[in-house]
């Protein structure tokens, strides 16, 4: 049986993947350290672990496997999930897989140095646009009936 695992912390799309969960009839559990607002939909599960460096990540890493889908923008829990049989998608609706997570790591580290070097360097990451939430409904829709069969 399918389960879909959300990331949550600093997870935009966490709504929209209730929605596609409920219409898909899968189970979604919805991990945090706390700050959440429980759903009332019977589907939906949220788990409050305790507070401490990736504890939310190791919960959902234990967890996920073949035929489970995992919404994340964590990168390394990310790898951890596809090396376990899970599919998975960022937040925009990029799917993370064999073919691209060892890239898709080595840029994170890259990023991170280049970050380190220079600690007057400044700016983010790009905003989450109606396009990044488009893009992440159709892929999670696709992922979740792939997931299933």
């Amino acid at each position: 049986m399918t389960t879909l695992y959300i990331d949550a912390d600093a997870c935009p799309v966490k709504s929209e993947a209730e929605k596609v969960a409920t219409r898909q009839r899968i189970e979604m559990k919805v991990v945090s350290n706390g700050g959440l607002r429980p759903s009332q939909n019977p589907l939906v599960e949220t788990v409050i672990v305790p507070d401490g460096p990736d504890v939310a990540d190791m919960w959902i890493a234990e967890r996920a496997g073949p035929g489970d889908v995992v919404v994340t923008g964590d990168i390394p829990l990310a790898a951890k999930c596809v090396e376990a049989g899970a599919r998975v998608l960022k937040h925009n609706g990029e799917a993370l897989t064999q073919a691209n997570i060892g890239n898709v790591l080595a840029t994170r580290d890259l990023m991170s140095d280049l970050r380190a070097a220079d600690p007057f360097r400044q700016g983010g990451g790009k905003g989450f646009t109606k396009a990044d939430r488009s893009r992440f409904l159709d892929a999670l829709e696709r992922e979740l009936r792939a997931a299933s069969k």
